[in-house]
């Protein structure tokens, strides 16, 4: 298991993550939910030791140190991998540093995203660098992966047929931990959603506690976040009776 205890994070004056704790189980695909500034990026950031916070994380009990941090994989659409470098060679760099790197894992991602081997990773379009980030992070070999907003700069299609093919390749001891605002793409994939806000985590439920409670993850998390329906409406009035005067 995966644990963040009592995680705090300030940027300045500015709390980013107040007293959050939070674990992760073997065999979820988590959705990490929230408004802009809610902390979701901090979070994991704190969880891989990236940024400095006050608070612990541990893994099945232990501190994360070089003995077990490779348990954990990071996809993030700041992009983490060598520009310069082709595909091919990072598979051989990953080769060498995770033993449990899986390659014909890579191989098939690769094939599914259809991206070139030989290229070097500078010459991607973003769309395509977030999906090699993609390819990495599920090939390392990692029981937890964390992503961060993964598929920024892909077409729908290409996002909704990857969530069905993580569906089919992961197994049971693997945990995706998902950032993302398209919550409407993966709410039917997601096992559990952690809702953040201000800093704070407000909610935290499994998709069968609110199926079995008769509600729906979306009606959910809209009632989570106090979220006001008619504001569109109440805007589109406001800006009509202004220029009628």
């Amino acid at each position: 298991m995966l644990e963040a205890k009592n995680i705090t994070k300030q940027y300045g004056k500015k709390t980013a993550l107040e007293d959050v704790s939070v674990a992760f189980e073997p065999g979820q695909i988590v959705g990490l939910f929230g408004e802009n500034g809610a902390g979701k990026t901090t979070l994991m950031k704190c969880i891989l030791g990236l940024t400095r916070c006050r608070g612990t994380v541990t893994l099945d009990g232990e501190a994360l140190g070089c003995g077990n941090i490779a348990r954990l994989s990071f996809a993030t659409c700041e992009h983490s991998f060598f520009p310069r470098l082709s595909p091919k060679a990072h598979r051989d760099f990953y080769r060498e540093h995770f033993p449990k790197f899986d390659d014909k894992r890579f191989k098939t991602l690769m094939e599914f995203f259809n991206l070139p081997m030989d290229k070097a990773l500078r010459g991607f379009s973003v769309g395509m660098q977030n999906q090699f980030e993609v390819v990495m992070a599920l090939s390392q070999g990692a029981d937890y992966i964390l992503m961060d907003e993964p598929f920024a700069g892909n077409d729908i299609f290409n996002r909704e047929d990857f969530y069905k093919v993580l569906l089919g390749i992961l197994t049971e001891r693997e945990t995706v931990i998902l950032s993302t605002h398209l919550l409407e793409e993966v709410k039917d994939f997601i096992s559990r959603a952690v809702l953040l806000r201000e800093g704070k985590i407000v909610g935290d439920v499994t998709v069968q506690e609110l199926e079995d409670a008769g509600e729906d993850l979306l009606s959910c998390i809209k009632k989570t976040y106090d979220y006001r329906g008619d504001r569109i409406r109440n805007a589109i009035e406001s800006l009509t009776e202004e220029g009628e005067r």
